[in-house]
């Protein structure tokens, strides 16, 4: 790791570590994405609106085409937790499409 990147590790804390955000991070696939909307009562053109992104896009996501990542990966944690929807929060494997 170079210098500046352990510094910061050091000056900020364990929080920015991979290994704790591998540990925190939900694994989302088709079955959790297209379970988490059903059970918000959503159509995947209301989930996509919430979340900002194109009902396709949930379509692909529910499909098995794409996972979710990055932000969208972050707000469908938020959403299934605020909603007290039970998903995958263990893995963090980075085995996306």
């Amino acid at each position: 790791m170079p210098a500046v990147l352990l510094f910061a590790v050091r000056l900020h804390g364990s929080v920015y570590t991979p290994a704790v955000a591998k540990k925190r991070r939900a694994v989302w696939d088709a079955a959790s994405v297209r379970g988490l909307r059903r059970h918000l009562a959503l159509t995947q053109e209301q989930l996509a609106e919430e979340l900002g992104v194109r009902q396709q896009t949930v379509s692909e996501w529910e499909t098995g085409a794409y996972r979710p990542r990055g932000a969208s990966d972050r707000l469908l944690t938020l959403v299934a937790e605020r909603a007290g929807f039970a998903y995958n929060a263990g893995g963090g494997e980075d085995d996306e499409k």
